[in-house]
């Protein structure tokens, strides 16, 4: 029986099962799209501790118990739809975990919906992008503290780590993961509109060139406006095309 499951193979999920398995769990994959399953497993997923599945049941009965299936797919009716496919084979106290940019009333529905059923629920936030997904995301997990606990030791070891820990923290009860993972998004986006607006002022208006501008982002990086976006930003203006020689 393996430890947990996941639904879903894009990018996002391709890679997080990498990570899962790279942590010492055993993974059962199953994506709606058989084909999906297959690739996967004929190139990232092979020779490892992956078992891929192109029947739900099989894949539902291939989890040891209370079972632990993550979704990865699009928010919205698809998450309801998988949900309602996925009952038909769960038992009580088994747990869906959805790691999609679920709107955080759809998740605070879902928990009381399951809740009726037995079944826990948690709305997972997941920050990082593909290449987090693979080396260790940003982890925001909402919902009741019971279901938390039954994956607290797999989501600690799958997230990014810095010197004062692993980028996961029990956010609260209902769909405070994905509330948390809203504001996460909403701060990144407005930073990014502001890295925009200043370089267009730079370039239009003060006719600075590329690498002008980015020592000027390289200056904001050293002090308060430290950030992974100011860092990406200067490292790009650096950058020129092969044959032009022009900046990127």
């Amino acid at each position: 029986m393996n430890d947990i499951g996941l639904i879903g193979l894009g990018v996002m999920g391709r890679n997080l099962a990498l990570n899962i398995e790279d942590k010492g769990y055993s993974v059962s994959v199953y994506n709606r799209r058989a084909i999906r399953t297959q690739e996967f497993m004929e190139t990232e997923g092979k020779n490892r501790n992956i078992s891929g599945f192109y029947d739900l049941e099989a894949f539902v009965n291939s989890l040891s118990r209370p079972r632990k299936i993550i979704l990865m797919i699009k928010p919205g009716k698809p998450v309801d739809d998988m949900i309602e496919s996925l009952l038909a084979y769960l038992d009580k106290g088994d747990l869906i975990m959805d790691g999609g940019n679920t709107y955080f009333p759809e998740t605070a529905r879902r928990i009381e919906e399951l809740k009726g059923k037995d079944i826990l629920y948690l709305g997972i936030g997941v920050s990082g992008g593909e290449l987090g997904a693979l080396e260790g995301p940003s982890i925001m997990p909402g919902g009741r503290k019971e279901a938390y606990e039954l994956v607290e030791d797999l989501l600690l070891k799958i997230a990014a780590k810095t010197e004062d820990g692993p980028c996961c923290s029990y956010m609260g009860r209902g769909a405070a993961g994905h509330f948390i993972k809203m504001l996460h998004n909403g701060i990144e986006y407005g930073m990014m509109q502001s890295i925009a607006e200043a370089y267009d002022i730079m370039r239009k208006a003060l006719k600075l060139s590329a690498n002008e501008i980015s020592k000027v982002f390289e200056e904001w990086n050293d002090g308060e406006l430290n950030s992974y976006l100011i860092e990406i930003s200067y490292k790009i203006l650096t950058l020129e095309d092969e044959k032009t020689k022009r900046p990127l």
